[in-house]
């Protein structure tokens, strides 16, 4: 269940973006953005394991990401109803670059 997850713990902050330099704080809100949006989008009976690792997901692939500055709020809608939509526990190990499949 989605509200037994406090999405504030798992938010980006300026220092966690540190390679991101003097737009650190920037990279961290747009972090954010997409981390807020995962939440949002996701049913509320989702499985907290299972919401909890989608977040840890986008966490470790676009925290460092070089399009996380340049991708539009519209793509990154598709890109999380795909992420959520599409979501296998089992195999993420597997696929860590699903944040690719955004062409520019």
């Amino acid at each position: 269940m989605k509200n037994l997850i406090d999405i504030h713990v798992v938010l980006a902050t300026a220092e966690d973006m540190d390679h991101w330099d003097d737009e650190a704080a920037e990279a961290a809100e747009k972090l954010n953005v997409i981390l807020h949006m995962v939440y949002d989008q996701a049913d509320d009976d989702i499985e907290t394991t299972r919401l909890e690792n989608v977040l840890q997901h986008v966490w470790e692939n676009w925290r460092e990401d070089a399009y996380l500055m340049e991708i539009d709020e519209n793509d990154l809608h598709d890109w999380v109803d795909h992420l959520l939509a599409t979501w296998d526990d089992a195999g993420q190990d597997d696929d860590n670059d699903q944040h690719t499949e955004l062409v520019y």
